[in-house]
């Protein structure tokens, strides 16, 4: 792996390199070829993830502080049902059982976040840190490797301290960068003997949007056209140092990587002999990943990010743009901060231009002057932003391959869910979904991209942010309804087991007979889970209504006696 001091030499022929790549995109051709049967890579590594916050629970057990969605989640109507991730699967508890279906599965990895206010209760390093959060990892990392398991570990999958929001404003406070790397040294220090792949930020564009413009997630903030730039701005600057700390103080020792997981959805022009539609999917694209890893890899935010914010800022009377500056020394900084890129996906979207008067006022999504659409034959599966469109993901895995110098790439998310009413486990969408999203990621591979690895989102069904549990996109069905959280394994799971086993996809009888044996073993887990309803009635009966009617038997026989014993006075 090329260390940071070969690096910096080559700054100028590589942004040569990159700019140049970067035209190499055919936006016009978009190859929709038949399926394709064949095997991953030697050494290709499968396996699915999670985050502490969705899947944890015990949220304020063994010295754990409050995080900012702790926080959120207990606000009144800021989830569906009111919904938290107080217990959610109780994963704290079970992580042994866990570990246990990965093993079943033959996981290669399992992804998984630490929780910042877990082992940091007040969020700085310099006041507490808790020991019994620190063991919690420990002995999950160590499971994990016991069975062979590589653990990849995010270290903000958006929990931050709660503490550090209301002194300090969270992500708008650039001081977050200290306490961050001071936070993410910690975990070198703790775990990196047996941690080597290391994510700095999961999804930094859903953390800036969604928590600070539109308010959707925590912390809430509405700070429209201003709120999210300043929180993407600190994030990566976040990343850099703690790239830097690693490469500095632990690289030679740990020998591990640090990379970042950016999500993205595909954007594709309407009309793709339309330069306008074609520029206008560029910038869908641009404005989504590329507003983070164009700073990682090219040390400066998109050129038709700072176009277009810096027009719009001008048109509303502001003395300058909206969208933060990086200084000629934090561009060099930045520069080149990634050993892997992580990438989630999940679905692509129909983008045509559209201009948006500067009279609308700020936004971030009016400053894309873009339009996006959907195709209504698009499979709609599970949530209502989420359709199923395979090809899609060989698009932006070509796309990542000719913009950044085909960086390595970890798949850190790709999965569909299923609504909250839907209780069948044989969930042949989602077999069809895996089946197809994994093979355009095998022709992607064949395209030449660098895909080192899948991870299925998500391994199990957890809170899933502010749908709470109404959506699930687990490989096993986690029944929330009972107390222990028992998992059973959708069809999915056998599906994904064997390409898994396979490494991919032998020959078309094979892969036909694994969709009919996954579904012929789901059914049995199916009778288990209408069971379950009547256990959970069983349980409420016998730690509820049994003590009830023996105390009200104890009142009565106490009244009978007292009434009995006044009589004989």
């Amino acid at each position: 792996m090329l260390q940071r001091c070969i690096l910096r030499p080559c700054h100028v022929l590589t942004l040569v390199l990159f700019v140049s790549a970067s035209d190499d995109f055919d936006w016009t051709k978009n190859e929709r070829t038949s399926f394709y049967y064949g095997t991953f890579p030697t050494g290709f590594s499968w396996g699915a993830g999670s985050s502490a916050y969705q899947t944890e629970g015990a949220w304020n057990i063994d010295g754990k502080g409050m995080s900012i969605w702790d926080a959120f989640a207990h606000k009144k109507g800021k989830i569906f049902s009111n919904d938290t991730g107080d217990s959610s699967c109780e994963g704290y508890y079970k992580f042994k059982d866990d570990v246990t279906l990965m093993k079943d599965m033959k996981f290669n990895h399992y992804r998984f976040s630490i929780s910042w206010p877990r082992i940091l209760p007040s969020g700085l390093k310099s006041e507490h840190i808790n020991e019994k959060g620190i063991k919690y990892y420990d002995d999950l990392i160590n499971m994990l490797l016991d069975n062979k398991i590589t653990p990849i570990v995010t270290l903000y999958h958006w929990d931050l301290p709660q503490v550090l929001q209301e002194k300090y404003g969270g992500w708008q406070n650039v001081s977050m960068v200290n306490y961050f790397n001071d936070f993410a040294n910690l975990c070198f220090e703790r775990f990196g003997n047996r941690v080597k792949y290391w994510i700095t930020f999961n999804n930094p564009w859903s953390i800036a949007v969604e928590g600070y413009e539109t308010g959707e997630h925590a912390p809430g903030l509405k700070l429209k056209g201003t709120g999210a730039y300043k929180a993407a701005h600190h994030i990566i600057k976040a990343h850099a140092k703690v790239w830097h700390t690693y490469d500095m103080q632990w690289r030679s020792k740990q020998k591990g990587l640090i990379g970042i997981s950016l999500t993205a959805d595909w954007g594709e022009p309407v009309d793709i002999t339309n330069q306008r539609d074609i520029e206008a999917a560029e910038r869908y694209i641009q404005f989504y990943m590329g507003w983070f890893a164009t700073p990682i890899f090219n040390g400066d935010y998109p050129q038709v990010m700072k176009d277009y914010i810096g027009r719009k800022s001008g048109q509303q009377g502001l003395g300058a743009s909206r969208l933060p500056v990086f200084s000629p020394q934090e561009k060099s900084y930045i520069k080149g901060t990634c050993d892997f890129l992580g990438l989630g996906h999940f679905t692509t979207r129909y983008v045509t231009l559209k201009n948006y008067p500067s009279g609308l006022g700020d936004s971030y999504f009016a400053d894309r002057d873009l339009a996006e659409l959907v195709d209504p034959q698009w499979p709609d599966p599970g949530s209502e932003w989420l359709y199923s469109v395979p090809w899609g993901f060989r698009r932006l895995l070509n796309f990542v391959k000719t913009q950044y110098g085909n960086p390595m790439i970890y798949v850190t998310e790709n999965g569909v869910s299923e609504k909250m009413l839907c209780t069948d486990l044989c969930d042949d969408w989602r077999v069809k979904y895996f089946k197809d999203y994994i093979n355009e990621m095998l022709k992607a591979i064949k395209d030449g991209a660098n895909v080192k690895g899948y991870t299925a989102w998500s391994f199990l069904d957890n809170f899933e942010w502010d749908e709470g549990y109404s959506e699930r996109f687990g490989l096993y069905y986690v029944d929330f309804r009972n107390k222990n959280k028992p998992r059973y394994p959708k069809a999915s799971v056998q599906f994904y087991k064997r390409i898994i086993s396979s490494n991919g996809f032998p020959n078309q009888r094979e892969v036909e007979s694994w969709k009919r044996k996954a579904v012929e073993t789901c059914s049995s887990s199916n009778q288990l889970l209408a069971a379950d309803p009547l256990i959970g009635h069983m349980e409420m009966v016998t730690e509820i209504v049994v003590p009830t009617v023996c105390t009200l038997c104890i009142l009565l026989s106490a009244v009978f006696l007292m009434f009995l014993l006044r009589g004989r006075l």
